[in-house]
């Protein structure tokens, strides 16, 4: 314990009750510290839950990993478009090329996610008969059940439906013979010596072909920055490494690397303002051409019946103070369709997909690929 408090000492120090984060090369994030809640070194990273302008966050080896302010936003970015997808890739295909959803997705599998609340959207999907959840770190599992249950907390943990693994991901996805509809990757980025490279290779998204079912099965990973107008800083040829690996983006290296392997590769964003800068995902599956283009043109009544007929909030988790107008309440499962969620539905939908000129144009340019011997890593 007096570790514990040695620690929270220096960073108090240290910041001057300031929060300061590195975003970019000669971009910082600086915000009012208002408290620390918890801070430890477990055998991975660093893992601080501070209270600042974004209230409760959770940050790891110096980065903002959520905050309360707008975890919902990102979270569900993540999980219901390729979830949805899935649900209508099962289905069957009309004359008029739209799809009457089947029964998928029934089994999803989430690398990382520890702070469970990954975890807590899938599990809003009615269809949803099993999730599997690996996770290496145990201390930032631990800590977020503890300081942040409304990301999820026991209520997730102890969901009949959840298995919660701590482990290797990648170790996990390359032994296992199950299959599964959707695999989401809600892993730290690819920095140097962090333990998340290996989840962003050709070789690793190989694999994960071998892992999805046929014909709905699809695969979602988080992008890293995805700047609406990208700085100068993104591309290799502009900055000072010569070798083009580091101090840039990766979301379009992650695009072009899946695309090697999937049929189709789809990226989307959306604005995160606690990270300082709007976030990337790349959904791929396989199938026919026109599926790729479809899923962006979602009509937006599709995708608010299935928000109707598929969502469910999970019983036991505490609503979020900044959503609630300051009264933390459980909420009782009783919640479905849009009242369980928070900001996706289908005008949100097609947002997500109409990604600027700008970045269109610079992650066009871009053509690196992440394979083991030639990664790419994130500022």
């Amino acid at each position: 314990m007096a570790d514990n408090d040695e620690i929270i000492d220096k960073e108090r120090s240290k910041s001057g009750f300031k929060y300061v984060e590195d975003v970019a090369p000669g971009l910082k994030l600086e915000m009012d510290l208002k408290t620390i809640y918890h801070t430890s070194i477990s055998e991975f990273q660093e893992v601080l839950v501070i209270d600042s302008y974004f209230g409760r966050t959770l940050v790891t080896d110096g980065k903002t990993q959520s905050s309360e302010h707008d975890e919902f936003v990102y979270h569900e970015s993540l999980v219901h478009p390729p979830l949805f997808w899935s649900a209508l890739l099962s289905g069957e295909s009309q004359p008029d090329g739209t799809r009457i959803p089947g029964s998928a997705p029934k089994s999803v599998f989430i690398g990382g996610g520890g702070e469970l609340a990954t975890a807590r959207e899938v599990l809003k999907h009615k269809s949803i008969e099993r999730l599997v959840m690996v996770d290496i770190d145990p201390t930032v599992v631990e800590v977020c059940k503890t300081y942040m249950p409304q990301w999820g907390g026991e209520a997730v943990i102890n969901h009949p439906k959840m298995e919660l693994i701590v482990g290797d991901a990648h170790k996990y996805l390359m032994e296992t013979q199950e299959k599964f509809d959707v695999i989401i990757m809600d892993i730290s980025d690819p920095i140097e010596a962090g333990p998340g490279i290996a989840l962003y290779t050709q070789e690793f998204y190989q694999r994960t072909i071998e892992v999805l079912n046929k014909p709905n099965g699809v695969f979602v990973t988080q992008a890293g920055s995805a700047d609406f107008i990208p700085h100068p800083h993104a591309f290799p040829e502009s900055s000072d490494d010569e070798d083009g690996t580091k101090g840039s983006w990766c979301f379009s290296p992650i695009l072009n690397t899946l695309a090697t392997v999937f049929d189709h590769a789809i990226p989307y964003s959306c604005p995160v303002a606690s990270f300082g800068e709007d976030w990337g995902f790349v959904m791929a599956f396989n199938g026919d051409a026109k599926e790729a283009r479809a899923l962006a043109d979602l009509p937006f009544e599709v995708i608010d019946e299935l928000i109707e007929e598929r969502i469910e909030a999970v019983p036991g988790v505490p609503e979020h103070r900044y959503r609630s107008k300051g009264v933390n309440r459980l909420l009782t499962g009783k919640e479905k369709g849009s009242e369980a969620l928070k900001h996706y539905d289908g005008v949100t939908h097609r947002g997500l997909f109409s990604m600027s000129k700008s970045l269109r144009i610079a992650m066009k340019s871009d053509k690196r690929i992440m394979t083991i011997d030639n990664p790419v890593f994130m500022y």
